[in-house]
């Protein structure tokens, strides 16, 4: 695969053979401005668990101090003595059935995150098949199904981001923009490696985090040291 030059002048700042520790990867990677847009910094994480046993599946919540750097629009499905709670925190759409049916018949997906009252999952459960593809179905594990919308619609525009595991035992995760700086995206890459860490199943063996890597949208990766965060 043919890199561009500036994907090449990037790959230069940094040895592809070391392994990092968070502030100076963190350091390197505000350097990396391969693009002409404000490129996202995401991370990968690869564990030591099998994702094919229930047991060992890696599945949570948490908030970035300093949030994700995208403007997150959140969709309620809630009844109707949850509506002005909704809207109060700042929820961009809210509804019930007229929701369902949009997002249905016309394959509706302008939203980044779908929050429900417990009570409304009967009726969100015809989504499965529009929304789970996508990583959108709310869930318990990801604090989207629950009595406290304005906590949830909250925590969502503050920066709360899910993180699991796919098929290959790795997790992707958004945490933040190359504009943001060393100090902001080692924060957020420090609360969500400690979240991933507490979230290590009692049935996993050997070594949790296998290999860690991060990256901007457009750029080469950069090997942070897993034994840096304790597991």
């Amino acid at each position: 695969m043919k890199h561009g030059k500036k994907y090449v002048e990037s790959a230069k700042l940094f040895d592809k053979t070391k392994l990092y520790d968070t502030e100076e990867a963190m350091g390197l990677t505000a350097q990396m401005k391969t693009a002409k847009f404000d490129e996202t910094v995401e991370i990968h994480v690869r564990l030591g668990v099998d994702s094919r046993h229930a047991d060992q599946q890696v599945r949570g919540a948490v908030v970035l101090p300093n949030g994700t750097g995208k403007t997150i629009r959140t969709l309620v499905i809630c009844k109707e003595n949850k509506v002005k709670e909704a809207q109060d925190a700042g929820a961009d759409f809210v509804g019930a059935e007229d929701l369902v049916e949009k997002i249905q018949k016309e394959n509706w997906l302008d939203f980044d995150v779908v929050i429900a009252s417990p009570d409304m999952m009967g009726l969100v459960g015809r989504l499965g098949k529009v929304l789970g593809p996508r990583g959108l179905m709310p869930s318990p594990k990801a604090g989207t199904v629950t009595p406290d919308i304005a906590k949830a619609v909250t925590e969502a525009k503050a920066g709360k981001i899910e993180y699991r595991l796919d098929k290959t035992n790795i997790i992707h995760c958004p945490i933040g923009k190359v504009s943001f700086g060393a100090t902001k995206l080692q924060e957020n890459l420090e609360t969500l490696m400690n979240a991933i860490v507490k979230a290590k199943p009692a049935s996993a063996k050997g070594q949790y985090i296998k290999s860690c890597v991060v990256a901007t949208t457009m750029g080469p990766g950069i090997k942070l040291n897993p034994n840096k965060f304790g597991a």
